[in-house]
């Protein structure tokens, strides 16, 4: 019997310390649907649902993005503060020549964080 409760004593401890570590994470990752082919940081991200994720506190991080379980871009960004008015998911791009749209900002909808794009990655692209 008292093996039984150190038993169970031991996973609640346990889960009980992985819960903050997986509460931070939820946090700096977001699904967010880009409805068109963009260029962000050299690599060209087609239309569709992806998984944008940091990792730092900011206002310097690393800004993945993801599909199906892959990552298809790793790229430089910068944190801020959104506006209190956001209230769904937004994209700002910026068409930098014919063929091609960069993608300059993400904005989080009812967060408080929007990933901002360094444009210079963007201009010694592909």
């Amino acid at each position: 019997m008292k093996s039984k409760y150190l038993q169970y004593l031991a996973v609640l401890s346990t889960l009980v310390l992985l819960f903050p570590v997986g509460a931070l994470a939820r946090d700096r990752a977001h699904s967010v649907e880009i409805p068109y082919a963009v260029q962000v940081g050299g690599t060209r991200i087609t239309a569709g649902s992806y998984k944008v994720a940091w990792q730092g506190t900011g206002p310097a991080v690393e800004v993945s993005f993801s599909q199906y379980g892959k990552t298809v871009a790793t790229v430089s960004g910068t944190l801020k503060t959104n506006d209190d008015q956001v209230t769904q998911d937004a994209i700002v791009t910026e068409a930098t020549s014919a063929d091609t749209t960069t993608l300059k900002e993400i904005d989080f909808a009812h967060q408080k964080e929007a990933v901002v794009f360094d444009q210079s990655q963007n201009q010694g692209g592909q």
